[in-house]
């Protein structure tokens, strides 16, 4: 019964990583929903993961282990406005690691930042 509840878990954290319609729908234009997703599997999940748990391919090569958005206390603590900084402006910009890049191309794109930050927060729940 235990396996079977953690094969469950893993595909529905899976599920809900590749953007799956079922997990969670967005209200966001579909181009934008796209757009973001295209962002998130390019730039944040060489990281970040996949299941944005800070295990990405190059979480290794790093000197600071990227965030795992599995953080229930991180979650609870971090305002919405200060992640999205961190995306747009990277980590430097807030006193946290400058291996963080920043995305400045997103400055001007708030409906793309709103669903990176939608992923980010349905890590924790």
């Amino acid at each position: 019964m235990t396996r079977k509840i953690l094969v469950l878990f893993t595909f529905a954290l899976f599920a809900a990583a590749c953007g799956d319609s079922a997990s969670k729908k967005s209200s966001a234009d579909p181009a934008v929903v796209a757009e973001a997703k295209q962002v998130w599997e390019t730039r944040c999940v060489t990281c970040h993961g996949p299941q944005g748990m800070g295990n990405g391919v190059n979480a290794k090569t790093l000197k600071a282990k990227p965030r795992s958005f599995k953080d229930a206390a991180w979650q609870k603590e971090t305002t919405d406005e200060r992640i999205k900084q961190v995306m747009i402006e990277g980590g430097g910009a807030v006193g946290l690691s400058v291996e963080m890049a920043a995305n400045l191309d997103l400055k001007d794109k708030p409906a793309v930042v709103d669903e990176l930050l939608a992923m980010v927060r349905s890590f924790g729940s």
